[in-house]
């Protein structure tokens, strides 16, 4: 587990955020009332377990394997988005891996947390940090893939993956040309919300202190 305030360079400098890029304002992410590091820029509320990798790379010499879980904070709020969240990460480096080992990983998950039936797909996507990146989503166990206010279609999307970039292993001392590694990470309630067996359709009703939605737990 790493810093939930954490500074900008860890939580995007590093992870080959450019610095107009939207994640970095105000109304994204939460910022410290606090001076800026000349190096390490401001302070902020860490808005994904992403800053993690960095910290695990300057940390640790590969072979890399890491689940980071923690809190996070975003200026983000519907039925499946909460201020505050907590969100799952997997990153593993070593030499020679790629896309086959990243996908029998996210399978692994689907299969093993929500059961042989639920069905996994991945679909090409942009995150700055990895490439190629992918979105992933699962078969809606809510509705059983009919379509519902969760899912909307069937499916729903758990987080993103990828491929770690060659800059953010540079930015974390570790020689692309060596080595290779992949990312995952989702939100700890949204995977929740599509456990069999529990009737949450709403995310904030995790904060509730309503006795219904506790005896489910």
């Amino acid at each position: 587990r790493y810093p939930e305030v954490e500074w900008d360079w860890y939580s995007f400098g590093a992870l080959n955020f450019p610095k107009d890029h939207p994640a970095r304002d105000e109304w994204e992410t939460f910022f410290v009332d606090a001076k800026p590091d000349s190096k390490l820029g401001h302070m902020l509320l860490t808005p994904h377990t992403s800053s993690g990798q960095i910290r695990e790379m300057e940390n640790v010499k590969p072979p890399i394997r890491m689940i980071n879980i923690a809190k996070c904070y975003r200026r983000q709020l519907d039925v499946s988005h909460y201020p505050m969240f907590h969100q799952f990460e997997g990153f593993v480096i070593d030499k020679g891996i790629n896309i086959t080992h990243l996908k029998g990983t996210l399978d692994y998950f689907a299969k093993s947390f929500y059961g042989q039936g639920v069905k996994s797909r991945i679909r090409p996507y942009h995150f700055q940090f990895t490439e190629p990146s992918f979105e992933v989503d699962f078969s809606c166990t809510i509705c059983l893939g009919r379509g519902c206010k969760v899912c909307g279609n069937g499916w729903l999307e758990i987080g993103g993956a990828g491929v770690v970039h060659p800059s953010v292993l540079m930015a974390g001392g570790v020689d692309p040309k060596k080595y290779t590694g992949f990312a995952f990470g989702w939100g700890v309630e949204r995977a929740l919300m599509m456990k069999p067996g529990l009737n949450i359709d709403d995310l904030r009703t995790l904060y509730s202190t309503k006795l219904e939605i506790l005896k489910q737990f």
